[in-house]
């Protein structure tokens, strides 16, 4: 069996995934990041048969566009597996993409992240739906540790540092040490409670129903954590359906009015920092007195939000280079990287 298993492992190409609720990255051995698409799949119902049409890009331009007979579904959410099926095929979809269509007679080793608060029960079921796809190996890793290594923080050496990462489904705010997690917290909140939020916000105040796709596009151009000064901010002029007379409608709102929306999702993830601070051995407290808060993720690149934290926490908060792919980057060097290895998890 050896032979055979070395006869199919080469040219194969281990692969690490971000599996995100929003987005999925794939990181390729000794290539870095090769794919970053929407973590979406648009399934078509025919006579009853249900095919794949879509994933990723091309399906998130279906999402709230559809007709009855095609679905758009993120089989995510809060950064687990919902849709075990619709997660194997999108997954298998991403692997062949990377691979071509050669990867029949490829089995890579496939290390994927996972949040820190998932039980084992979510964990299996990403682990098969990574054997399902092709996989010849699972390795799991935590994503605030992902997170950690993709920026360049000291996870290996005695000193304590902290994470906070914003995804689309949860947020993950870990203190780590030696390789390990000296405390973690999972807050399901992340950038699809703060489109919610826009979306709720829109229809109790003004009448106005939008979608989803429309809410991420505020929130990514416009949205801001604290009040602007003059109360206002940039206008923005949104499109959607009137509640009342059941008309399209467009009507202008401010970022003060978007601060105002997303302050109780940004208040959940400040309020899971300071659990998380209020739970830290004070060894590893005083070195974060020194090393500050790193901010990654989708969520760290809302506007003023790392000001927001300092303010509440006292302590120096800096965003990572390149939050979007931070836990890709991580998750991609503890699979190349022999230092890093100890964090894997068999699953």
């Amino acid at each position: 069996m050896g032979f055979w298993n070395n006869l199919f492992k080469f040219g194969s190409q281990n692969m690490a995934i971000d599996l995100g609720t929003a987005n999925t990255l794939v990181y390729v051995q000794d290539q870095g990041i090769v794919l970053n698409e929407p973590s979406v799949v648009a399934i078509e119902t025919i006579n009853g048969i249900k095919r794949v049409k879509a994933v990723g890009d091309d399906a998130k331009m279906m999402m709230g566009k559809t007709p009855d007979s095609i679905e758009a579904i993120r089989p995510l959410r809060d950064g687990v597996i919902a849709d075990i099926e619709i997660a194997e095929e999108m997954i298998k979809h991403f692997i062949r993409k990377v691979h071509g269509r050669k990867s029949l007679m490829r089995y890579p080793e496939i290390t994927i992240c996972v949040p820190s608060g998932s039980t084992s029960v979510e964990r299996r079921a990403i682990r098969d739906a990574a054997s399902n796809a092709g996989a010849s190996q699972v390795f799991l890793i935590l994503e605030p540790m992902a997170a950690a290594i993709g920026a360049d923080m000291p996870v290996t050496e005695p000193v304590g540092s902290m994470v906070v990462d914003i995804g689309g489904g949860t947020t993950e705010v870990a203190v780590l040490s030696l390789r390990g997690l000296a405390y973690t917290t999972s807050v399901r909140t992340g950038g699809d409670k703060m489109d919610e939020a826009i979306v709720s916000y829109v229809r109790r105040h003004h009448n106005l129903l939008i979608g989803e796709a429309t809410a991420e596009r505020i929130k990514k151009d416009y949205g801001i954590a604290r009040q602007p000064e003059d109360g206002i901010g940039e206008q923005i002029t949104i499109k959607g359906r009137d509640l009342v007379n059941g008309v399209p409608k467009e009507i202008t709102i401010n970022q003060g009015h978007i601060a105002e929306a997303l302050s109780e999702p940004i208040g959940a993830i400040v309020e899971g920092v300071r659990i998380a601070l209020e739970n830290t051995a004070p060894e590893l407290a005083a070195d974060i007195v020194d090393q500050g808060i790193v901010l990654t993720g989708g969520g760290a690149l809302i506007q003023g939000l790392d000001e927001y934290l300092r303010e509440e926490t006292g302590l120096p908060v800096t965003i990572a280079e390149d939050p979007l792919t931070c836990v890709a980057i991580g998750t991609g060097r503890a699979m190349e990287d022999s230092v890093y290895r100890g964090v894997l998890m068999t699953a």
